[in-house]
């Protein structure tokens, strides 16, 4: 009947309604740094089997297919992608990026209890105790905290993440701290908390820290930003791809729709 129509064309528009979402979460993101794109995936529902594929016919031999109705579609997950984002030269040394795996570790407030969060977003600045912090509207600490004098001149980020800094009349850059990075054995089971940061998981497991440089992580550019991998192209194509998608499964209710009206009227004649 019609009805099973209408159920798996709803079904699909209620997936599509999410694909949509999370398009327009990409897009909305296109200029975030370390912002990273999420995809939606799908899977098809349970099936009527109105005949099993295989089943004898009159003649003894198995028939090569069965009748087979879907119920429709649900939304499996969505899947985030760490490809790593574009790169955009700063003048600011506090500016980092991370070159290959890792990411940067902060510490922010949820729900009330000091928590650890991680970032691929290297946009740090300073606070009034002159503490490095992440520049998003919260301004969660990095970890281990990193403390640069108030009359620092210079400051430089090597690539296995030292921190040094010069001050007024000292002929060299002397060390004051050291960045630690984490990875995960697998990222995408991270939670996506906002301000360009995640949580941990069950699903992503416990983290792996150390410096940079060190047991698979990468490296740290200083003056450098890892922006978003949003590709405007791509999720453009999406939008157009889902808004047709949509379009269709309407189409498919209309034509449910009539389908029943029809039958509706041949029960009243």
């Amino acid at each position: 009947m019609a009805i099973l129509a209408l159920h798996s064309a709803a079904s699909g528009m209620k997936a599509l309604d999410t694909a949509l979402d999370v398009t327009a979460n990409n897009l909305a993101n296109v200029n975030t740094v370390g912002f990273k794109s999420s995809r939606v995936n799908f899977e098809d529902l349970l099936y009527q089997i109105r005949r099993e594929p295989g089943v004898l016919n009159a003649e003894e031999e198995p028939i090569p297919h069965g009748i087979q109705v879907g119920l429709g579609v649900a939304v499996s997950g969505t899947q985030l992608n760490f490809e790593h984002g574009s790169v955009e030269p700063t003048s600011n040394p506090l500016d980092l990026m991370v070159e290959g795996e890792g990411f940067f570790q902060v510490t922010t407030i949820q729900d009330g209890d000091p928590i650890t969060a991680y970032t691929r977003a290297g946009n740090f600045t300073r606070n009034l105790e002159g503490t490095l912090v992440l520049g998003t509207t919260e301004g969660p600490v990095m970890e281990p905290q990193i403390q640069i004098p108030t009359d620092a001149t210079d400051i430089q980020v090597t690539a296995d993440g030292q921190v040094l800094v010069r001050q007024p009349g000292a002929p060299t850059l002397t060390p004051q701290g050291q960045l630690e990075l984490a990875r995960f054995v697998n990222p995408e089971g991270l939670r996506q908390i906002g301000q360009n940061l995640y949580a941990e998981t069950e699903a992503s497991g416990t983290p792996v820290t150390g410096p940079p440089q060190q047991d698979g992580l990468g490296s740290i550019k200083g003056s450098f930003l890892e922006m978003s991998n949003v590709d405007p192209v791509r999720e453009l194509i999406s939008l157009i791809r889902t808004q047709r998608a949509f379009e269709l499964n309407s189409q498919s209710i209309q034509s449910a729709n009539q389908a029943l009206q029809v039958v509706t009227n041949m029960a009243r004649r």
